[in-house]
Protein backbone atom coordinates (compact mmCIF):
# COMPACT_ATOMS: atom_id res chain seq x y z
CA UNK A 1 0.00 0.00 0.00
CA UNK A 2 2.94 2.38 0.46
CA UNK A 3 3.24 2.68 -3.57
CA UNK A 4 -0.45 3.61 -3.54
CA UNK A 5 -0.33 6.50 -0.82
CA UNK A 6 -1.97 4.90 1.80
CA UNK A 7 -0.88 3.85 4.93
CA UNK A 8 -2.48 1.71 7.60
CA UNK A 9 -1.62 2.31 10.89
CA UNK A 10 -3.24 -0.60 12.76
CA UNK A 11 -1.02 -3.39 11.35
CA UNK A 12 -1.34 -6.43 14.16
CA UNK A 13 -1.89 -10.00 13.81
CA UNK A 14 -5.75 -9.46 14.46
CA UNK A 15 -5.94 -7.74 11.74
CA UNK A 16 -4.14 -10.29 8.90
CA UNK A 17 -6.19 -12.94 7.43
CA UNK A 18 -4.72 -15.70 4.93
CA UNK A 19 -7.42 -17.04 2.34
CA UNK A 20 -7.94 -20.18 1.20
CA UNK A 21 -5.31 -20.55 -1.28
CA UNK A 22 -2.31 -18.81 1.72
CA UNK A 23 -2.81 -15.12 0.31
CA UNK A 24 -2.81 -12.70 2.83
CA UNK A 25 -5.51 -10.49 3.90
CA UNK A 26 -5.47 -6.91 5.81
CA UNK A 27 -8.49 -6.44 7.32
CA UNK A 28 -9.99 -3.32 9.45
CA UNK A 29 -8.97 -0.32 7.94
CA UNK A 30 -10.56 1.83 10.10
CA UNK A 31 -7.28 3.78 11.24
CA UNK A 32 -6.02 4.37 7.28
CA UNK A 33 -5.55 7.31 5.80
CA UNK A 34 -4.68 8.40 2.46
CA UNK A 35 -1.86 10.29 2.34
CA UNK A 36 -2.27 13.14 -0.61
CA UNK A 37 0.84 14.97 -0.80
CA UNK A 38 5.10 13.30 -0.42
CA UNK A 39 5.89 14.22 2.97
CA UNK A 40 2.87 14.87 4.74
CA UNK A 41 3.46 14.39 8.42
CA UNK A 42 0.31 12.74 10.76
CA UNK A 43 -0.83 14.23 13.80
CA UNK A 44 -3.00 11.60 15.33
CA UNK A 45 -2.13 9.20 18.16
CA UNK A 46 -3.88 5.55 16.53
CA UNK A 47 -2.88 1.91 16.39
CA UNK A 48 -2.25 -0.62 18.74
CA UNK A 49 0.40 0.38 21.42
CA UNK A 50 2.54 -2.58 20.96
CA UNK A 51 2.98 -2.80 17.33
CA UNK A 52 2.80 1.22 16.70
CA UNK A 53 6.35 2.96 15.95
CA UNK A 54 7.54 4.90 19.03
CA UNK A 55 7.35 8.51 16.71
CA UNK A 56 3.59 7.57 16.66
CA UNK A 57 3.01 7.11 20.49
CA UNK A 58 5.72 9.71 21.33
CA UNK A 59 5.48 12.78 18.97
CA UNK A 60 5.30 16.09 19.93
CA UNK A 61 4.87 19.39 19.59
CA UNK A 62 2.69 19.18 16.60
CA UNK A 63 5.48 18.11 14.34
CA UNK A 64 3.74 14.46 13.69
CA UNK A 65 5.46 11.69 11.91
CA UNK A 66 6.01 9.97 8.76
CA UNK A 67 2.69 7.41 8.27
CA UNK A 68 4.89 5.32 5.76
CA UNK A 69 7.80 4.80 8.30
CA UNK A 70 5.88 4.11 10.90
CA UNK A 71 4.46 1.32 8.74
CA UNK A 72 6.86 -0.27 7.96
CA UNK A 73 8.06 -0.15 12.14
CA UNK A 74 4.76 -2.03 12.41
CA UNK A 75 5.61 -4.74 9.85
CA UNK A 76 8.64 -4.97 11.17
CA UNK A 77 7.73 -5.95 15.10
CA UNK A 78 4.77 -8.14 13.48
CA UNK A 79 7.65 -9.98 11.78
CA UNK A 80 9.48 -10.75 15.03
Amino acid sequence: MLDQNIVYRDLKPENVLLDERGHVKLIDFGLSKIINEEGERLKTVCGTPGYAAPEILLHRNGVGYDGKKADVWSIGIFIC
